[in-house]
């Protein structure tokens, strides 16, 4: 049961597509049997997301004004990365892109879905560790502020609400829960 599918895809229309996205309006019948449209956004990347961790538990959030929220967002280093290579592969370039740092040592943290009732954005988190200084080569587009701040005090940025970006809200909890645990 978990497994069917209960929507009937009467036809689908490409509504719009750049390097980024793909939106398309579908005609269905909804699995209560009426007719209605559905919107999928269909995203070209990855979403991924790193946490670095230094030796004294200290990490890096970026800042940045996000267009479509018409407002300033600190979040943790992320970006998009190809489909068709290695998620590790562009979680290493997003690091050092936006923040100048090489880790030695990946481990990934999750996996999740952005916003799943309307996109089938995926998202990979991880943790990176054994960290090494270098220059930050953000992307032309881009215009960030980096910021180096005990780990403890990014958690409570994502607790009081100063840091809402999904993916740093749920990466800096799972860290968190994983250092009280123990297991990292």
């Amino acid at each position: 049961m978990e497994d069917t599918n209960p929507w009937t895809t009467m036809e689908s229309h490409k509504i719009y597509e750049n390097n980024w996205i793909r939106l398309t309006e579908h005609q269905v019948i909804n699995p209560s049997g009426g007719k209605g449209i559905y919107g999928e956004v269909h995203f070209r990347n990855h979403a991924i997301g790193i946490i670095p961790l230094d030796e004294e538990m200290n990490t890096w959030l970026v800042g940045q004004y996000r267009f479509p929220l018409k407002a300033y967002s600190w979040e943790i280093p992320e970006g998009g990365g190809p489909l068709h290579l290695p998620v590790l592969d562009s979680a290493k370039r997003e690091l050092q892109e936006e923040t100048g740092i090489i880790a030695g040592s990946w481990t990934e943290l999750l996996k999740m879905h952005l916003s799943n009732s309307v996109s089938d954005e995926a998202a990979v988190i991880f943790i990176a560790r054994d960290l090494t200084m270098g220059l930050a080569e953000p992307e032309d587009t881009e215009e960030l502020v980096l910021r180096k701040l005990p780990f403890e005090e990014a958690y409570q940025m994502a607790l009081d609400g100063r840091i809402t970006d999904s993916m740093s809200v749920a990466g800096l909890l799972k860290t968190k829960l994983l250092l009280l645990e123990g297991k990292i």
